[in-house]
């Protein structure tokens, strides 16, 4: 598909864009001041996400206390408009809130649009800030397109504006898809972002700054200020009002390589002691307050993992393996029941997996399979992923997968692709029993896209034990390589209603193709 050609959203561009570049928000602060004239304003955009054939999740933060209403209608004059009354935004969330939509016709364009109220008088209103989203459709012939990507403002390269900022999302939103699947790494909390660094060349990368950004994220603002500094770029707030999302989380939204149970910090930049799981708490609040999530913010336990359902083409099966794994080590253990996922998140993967009807079942992982990802500590060789490096029987985490494979096997689920982020360049693997230590399953592809705008690193190691082959792979030969210089990626993921098939095509910054794979669909295996 050309990027050139018009898709289904050019229409609405122009109105979105004017909407969603609003002037650049100027209270970096962890909350909006109170003495403010005039009427509340919503200058860090909107977002849509969870997106389903008859609902959807509507998100946006004021600059003060308001009460959140959206209108929905099927066209941009917002003619026969349908209200929401939406929640009262206050200190609690910081200021952020999130409605639901439901009864919405299948398939269909919706238009809407956010007013934020004073909560005093109803009647004062803000400017009305608009966006858009297409429901999933219940007829297979209508097609499915989504993008993936993960790894944002990471490795102090933050928002660049002589490059045009996050530059990636406008490629992605010229691809015109359904939604958008973040793989993790929204924020980098264990990171600071200065305003400049030194490039290879001799010249500077400029960052815009903020006070969050100015330190690491311990506390529950600070958190907030992370995922704030990301709504300071235009082109993400325009892509935000043009495309849902389907978000994730991995390490960096707490701390590079974090597991339960983590003691940290000798004083600096961590106070000594720090406990990552209280860490964590305050970053899931925070990452439920600026994503428009369902089961994060419709669930006691803040559950992330999820199975996405967009019509009779395709589920998604949104992972979480963070929050339930074991503690990083050697991983050559030969019983591991925890594993990366749990016992409590396998079993209910299993069983939505084989409850699935769709004709392809996107399996979401925020860490890759067969890529081996150190994660060295004091000259300990721990293992951060999946993979350890040994080629041989599975051991430690692999224990895991096996019995997740050899499940998809024996139980003849069709339509099983692996998407994944996290190692920070792209690369396609197939795994083959006929390659592998461990035989009992069916071959799958694996894709690896990213990062959208953070350091890029060379291509991992592979460790053979489910039989990896890497067909494709863009990457540096350097470490930390700058967005300036490229190496951003993001994946595109496009399902043909007529024939079923499923085509992969690993895209750079600018929406150049690298690396095109068409599957079919029915086989256990290809």
């Amino acid at each position: 598909m050309s990027l050139s050609l018009p898709g289904r959203r050019s229409v609405l561009r122009g109105s979105l864009a004017a909407s969603a570049a609003l002037a650049l928000p100027t209270a970096l602060g962890s909350a909006p001041a109170f003495a403010l004239s005039g009427r509340p304003r919503a200058d860090w955009g909107v977002q849509a996400g969870d997106v389903t054939a008859d609902s959807g999740l509507v998100w946006v933060r004021s600059d003060r206390p308001a009460r959140m209403i959206v209108e929905t209608s099927a066209t941009e004059s917002f003619r026969d408009a349908r209200r929401w009354r939406g929640p009262l935004l206050g200190a609690g969330s910081d200021f952020t809130g999130t409605t639901r939509l439901h009864g919405l016709p299948s398939g269909e364009q919706i238009h809407y649009r956010v007013l934020l109220a004073d909560p005093d008088d109803p009647r004062r209103t803000g400017e009305p800030v608009t966006g858009t989203f297409r429901t999933a459709s219940t007829r297979r012939r209508q097609g499915v397109r989504f993008v993936w990507s993960g790894d944002l403002a990471g490795q102090g390269w933050g928002i660049n504006e002589s490059i045009g900022g996050y530059r990636i999302f406008d490629a992605m939103a010229k691809v015109d898809p359904d939604f958008f699947l973040c793989s993790g790494d929204n924020i980098y909390a264990d990171g600071v972002i200065s305003a400049t660094q030194a490039l290879p060349d001799g010249s500077l990368y400029r960052n815009v700054t903020s006070e969050a950004k100015s330190h690491v994220a311990v506390t529950l603002d600070d958190f907030r200020g992370n995922f704030r500094y990301n709504l300071l770029d235009q082109a993400l707030r325009r892509f935000n009002a043009q495309v849902p999302n389907v978000i994730q989380w991995d390490d960096h939204e707490v701390r590079n390589n974090w597991y339960p149970g983590e003691v940290i910090g000798t004083g600096t930049p961590y106070p000594a002691g720090t406990r990552l799981d209280d860490m964590a708490v305050r970053s899931r609040q925070a990452f439920s307050e600026y994503f428009p999530t369902s089961t994060v913010s419709g669930r006691p336990d803040g559950r992330i993992y999820r199975v996405h359902h967009h019509g009779p083409l395709l589920d998604v099966f949104v992972l979480d393996m963070r929050t339930y794994r074991n503690a990083n080590s050697p991983d050559d253990q030969t019983t591991d029941p925890q594993g990366i996922l749990g016992a409590e998140q396998l079993a209910w993967l299993k069983r939505e997996l084989s409850r699935s009807r769709a004709v392809w079942k996107v399996i979401a992982a925020d860490m890759p399979l067969g890529l081996v990802v150190p994660d060295a500590v004091e000259g300990k060789a721990n293992f951060e992923a999946v993979a350890q490096g040994d080629p041989g029987a599975p051991l430690g985490r692999e224990l895991q997968i096996a019995e997740l494979l050899r499940h998809i096997k024996h139980r003849r689920i069709t339509g099983t692709v692996w998407l994944t982020a996290d190692v920070h360049h792209t690369s396609a693997q197939h795994y083959d029993p006929s390659r592998a230590a461990f035989k009992d399953f069916a071959p799958f592809w694996e894709f690896v896209s990213g990062p959208l705008n953070a350091g890029a690193f060379p291509a991992s190691a592979l460790d053979g034990t489910f039989g990896p082959d890497r067909v494709f792979v863009k990457a540096p030969t350097a470490s930390n390589v700058s967005p300036a210089e490229g190496y951003q990626f993001f994946g595109e993921v496009d399902i043909d209603g007529d024939n079923g098939e499923l085509t992969v095509r690993l895209r750079e910054y600018d929406g150049t193709v690298l690396f095109t794979r068409t599957l079919q669909p029915g086989r256990v295996g290809q």
